[in-house]
């Protein structure tokens, strides 16, 4: 006996250094593939960062294309009040022409209105009404028009 208790902790020794060793090949193995999963991750990473520059700057460009729109909108409005404002000034004061007109026809021709009464309310023009009477009757109709639209806007 005095030589197997020796060779038992041999063997045991033995066993635990072998158990030692296929687990340091098993850490080695999984130590392995995380060093290439590391280098896959870290291309993943720099493409990441990569893309999120490219979205960064297609993101200042689209506010840039915003701001500008903006302006350019803005500016485009800014015309449109104008140009309204001017042209319902030009109709306004052409609606005095035309009322002016319509009192100068008026006066120079007492019965006209009448005239261009029955003008409208016969089925066919009357072929005797000249030029200026039609262009008269036309006026008058333009100035009874402006009056409705300033009796409507009063009320």
């Amino acid at each position: 006996m005095h030589n197997v208790l020796p060779l038992m902790i041999e063997s045991m020794v033995s066993i635990l250094l072998l158990l030692t060793i296929a687990y340091c090949w098993m850490l080695n193995r999984r130590l392995l593939k995380l060093r290439a999963d590391e280098g896959a991750l870290k291309a993943t990473i720099a493409e990441l960062i990569t893309a999120s520059d490219i979205a960064q700057r297609a993101i200042s460009g689209l506010k840039e294309a915003v701001s500008d729109c903006d302006r350019t909108l803005g500016d485009s409005l800014v015309k449109a009040e104008q140009l309204s404002i001017d042209l319902e000034r030009q109709v306004r004061s052409g609606e005095e022409v035309v009322e002016r007109i319509a009192r100068i026809a008026h006066a120079a021709r007492p019965g006209l209105a009448q005239k261009v009464a029955e003008a409208a309310a016969a089925p066919a023009p009357a072929p005797a009404v000249s030029r200026a009477a039609s262009t008269a009757a036309a006026a008058h109709a333009l100035v009874m028009r402006a009056r409705e639209r300033q009796h409507e806007v009063a009320a």
